[in-house]
């Protein structure tokens, strides 16, 4: 019994479809999904992975079919027929294609919309001031016996006063960044970059928990501005929905953590933000995925999500770490020197000029 073509044609399209949605969804190319913005993202890209799995095994099934069906027989020394086109084929294999394109591109504006990536007012509501990269708190040994002093222009940093705000040195150049000589007539410099903030139902409400975030090559330096600590590894809580405030000291970076799937370039002289709610604990990786220097490939960073109560421990010892060393910076000053006179020594050795040291400091 000989079964029609068109029977034929059905059987293979639902063995092509069944194949396509099998393998889009079981192809196994992207890490564990660690956030809830990360469910979003890889449900287009698995839509993309079924559509296109679904096309490559259409046109290579095509391709050897007719290879096999109408390839040369001996003895066959004919021309072929004079075929010059067919309508109606070439409407349908322009209008399906178009179809798919303009589907997939509705569908990844709605997934850009719901991780919070659309927000066209974004750049003109929170302008970069020197105010805006600020980060409270203990800062380093260094920066706190420099500021501990009567000649600094930062209050005096001691036991009692330990706790007052204070800034970051790490972004001290960014904060003013219109003092940067190469950026100080760019355009841009001082607003905000195009932000990836909260998603919908999320929109306007502060983040559970803030993180401010410089790169600089070749390392990332995070500060939590509520509690001042200053660290080279970024904690997270699971469920809490995080919000990373950064910017870069010197080059374009990016803050990339494959099992966010999420990206976001730090530039100099502006403030980018990106929100995320972790939901899987693990140690990941902050990648730096934007060329910065000959040491790009190095510039990575410890990213640990954790349970609540694990993430307060590690705050709890962040704190006396940090104290202890502001301690020591202390005690290493008694004298209660100004930062001139106490650096005077080590600069001189080294050729620096006390006016160089003042702008330094300033």
């Amino acid at each position: 019994m000989k079964i029609p073509s068109s029977i034929w044609t059905l059987l293979i399209g639902i063995v092509l479809t069944l194949a396509s949605f099998w393998y889009g969804q079981n192809h196994g190319l992207l890490p564990a999904a660690a956030t809830d913005e990360a469910v979003l993202v890889d449900g287009l890209f698995n839509t993309m992975m079924v559509v296109s799995t679904g096309i490559f095994l259409l046109v290579e099934g095509i391709l050897i079919y007719s290879a096999f069906k109408y390839r040369r027989r001996a003895g066959d020394n004919e021309d072929g027929p004079p075929v010059e086109g067919n309508v109606p084929l070439e409407i349908l294999w322009t209008a399906i294609p178009a179809i798919i394109v303009f589907g997939i591109s509705v569908y990844s504006f709605d997934v850009y919309n719901e991780i919070g990536g659309f927000d066209p007012h974004a750049i003109h509501e929170a302008p970069m001031n020197q105010q805006s990269m600020k980060m409270p708190g203990h800062g380093t040994a260094l920066a706190a016996t420099l500021r501990d002093t009567p000649g600094s222009s930062e209050p005096n940093l001691n036991q009692e006063k330990s706790d007052q705000a204070m800034q970051d040195p790490a972004t001290a150049e960014v904060r003013n960044a219109d003092q940067i000589p190469q950026l100080r007539n760019a355009p841009g410099v001082g607003s905000v970059a195009p932000t990836i903030g909260g998603s919908p139902e999320k929109a306007g409400k502060p983040a559970e928990l803030r993180v401010n975030i410089t790169g600089l090559q070749y390392a990332w330096i995070f500060t939590y501005p509520e509690t001042g600590i200053t660290t080279g590894e970024m904690h997270v809580p699971i469920g809490r929905e995080v919000q990373i405030n950064m910017t870069a000291n010197d080059v374009i970076h990016a803050f990339w953590v494959p099992e966010f799937r999420l990206k976001q370039d730090a530039i100099p002289g502006r403030q980018s933000e990106i929100r995320f709610t972790p939901k899987k604990a693990g140690d990941y990786t902050l990648i730096c995925a934007e060329l910065c220097g000959p040491y790009h490939g190095a510039m990575r960073a410890p990213v640990v999500v954790e349970t609540e109560e694990a993430f307060d421990k590690w705050m709890q010892e962040q704190l006396v770490a940090s104290k202890e060393m502001l301690n020591q910076a202390v005690a290493v000053n008694p004298a209660d020197l100004s930062p001139n006179d106490f650096l005077a020594p080590y600069t001189k050795d080294m050729g620096i000029q006390p006016e160089i040291l003042h702008q330094v400091h300033h």
